[in-house]
């Protein structure tokens, strides 16, 4: 397989580490170079509570018992993610990223669009440089009208959907097929934080919340979504005769590198997206496919 450049940019905290990491771990035994952006273009920092566990148990806001974990070792990622992060923070790019002003599409080959859910996300998701620069990885084709391939799993489709094309002024997500963190998943660990684990900080599982008025969800990532999208039908959830299904939608089963039951991703050409931290081997895997179809097909 030809070594291709792949950019990943990142929030400066609270991305989700088995997202970020595992996406990274895999492309890189791949043989691919995977580059990183933050803000600034300092070191970026995952969520802490996803790495620890710690503040994830309803008696995390006693003094004294924080460090005290039960529900949140379950909560936290799991050892994949946990080893995978731990790598990650060794790899020389991840150390010294690039700022999101310096980026250009032509220096890259792919780039994958990685979640979380902590308020650290909001300036990821809001940025109007990272919005152009995603905008730009659409609207920019081969002699087949192909785009770049690209890769987003859970709030990392948020920004994709707020990203703008030049060319026909909606959402770079119009017209295509999506998933991306249901509300059926959000609003269970919404509610887990909000009357267990974290009941005096309820909105922690929310990036954004309703406004007054507004119905329960319109925030959520699959209504964003929806919006930004040609039909609602484009966004593509697992069917109710799908092979393991329980396991697809339990919020409880995740993949692994050799086990893509638990998994739900997308593909429409050369996008690939996916739900949560349980599809991120399946997702990573197949988008190593993708490039290798995509890059191969141009030759």
């Amino acid at each position: 397989m030809t070594k291709l450049k792949i950019i990943m940019p990142i929030p400066s905290r609270d991305f989700d580490p088995t997202e970020v990491a595992v996406s990274w771990r895999i492309l890189r035994d791949a043989g691919h170079e995977i580059d990183f952006a933050t803000p600034d273009g300092k070191q970026g920092h995952a969520d802490p509570m996803m790495i620890s566990g710690e503040g994830l148990d309803p008696w995390a806001w006693l003094p004294g018992l924080k460090k005290i974990r039960l529900i949140g070792l379950l909560l936290r990622a799991d050892r994949c993610g946990r080893q995978a992060y731990r790598a990650l923070e060794q790899d020389p790019r991840f150390l010294n990223p690039k700022s999101w002003d310096a980026l250009k599409v032509d220096d890259y080959d792919a780039m994958v669009l990685a979640g979380g859910h902590a308020k650290g996300m909001k300036p990821y998701l809001e940025s109007k440089v990272l919005q152009d620069f995603v905008a730009d990885f659409f609207d920019t084709t081969d002699a087949r009208g192909r785009h770049k391939p690209v890769a987003a799993v859970c709030h990392g489709v948020v920004l994709a959907a707020r990203s703008l094309s030049k060319k026909t002024g909606k959402s770079v997500l119009f017209g295509r097929k999506t998933t991306a963190l249901t509300w059926k998943l959000e609003s269970t660990a919404w509610r887990l934080s909000k009357y267990l684990v974290r009941f005096w900080d309820a909105g922690y599982y929310r990036t954004y919340d309703e406004a007054p008025g507004e119905p329960a969800g319109y925030r959520s990532v699959e209504m964003e979504i929806k919006r930004a999208l040609a039909q609602d039908s484009d966004f593509v959830d697992v069917a109710a005769d799908a092979p393991d299904y329980r396991a697809k939608t339990s919020g409880m089963a995740r993949d692994r590198i050799d086990d893509a039951r638990p998994a739900w991703v997308v593909r429409d050409g050369q996008y690939i997206s996916a739900r949560w931290p349980g599809d991120v081997h399946t997702f990573a895997q197949q988008f190593v496919t993708l490039l290798d179809q995509h890059y191969t097909a141009r030759t």
